[in-house]
């Protein structure tokens, strides 16, 4: 069995309620039952682009938790960041 790390994405409380709409409006057909149902199958999906994009779609090497850079946004990343929402 996969161990399941449990932390939660950050949204902006705008983001959220748009995220509890649509689970709210659609969720059903979608075959998203929760808003952590959402947020995982959108979060995989990005992961299959950027590991097609990047890495012959083929999988990274996993990284721990605690491995990554810690703390918040540079001022550059969050201008890359508003520049493509």
């Amino acid at each position: 069995m996969t161990s399941v790390e449990k932390k939660g994405p950050y949204f902006t409380e705008e983001d959220l309620k748009q995220i509890r709409a649509a689970v709210q409006a659609v969720g059903q057909l979608e075959g998203y039952v929760s808003i952590t149902d959402f947020v995982e199958a959108a979060a995989r999906r990005e992961l299959r682009r950027l590991q097609r994009k990047y890495n012959n779609g083929r999988k990274w090497p996993g990284v721990e938790a605690g491995e990554l850079r810690p703390g918040r946004r540079t001022r550059a990343e969050t201008a890359a960041r508003e520049d493509h929402p």
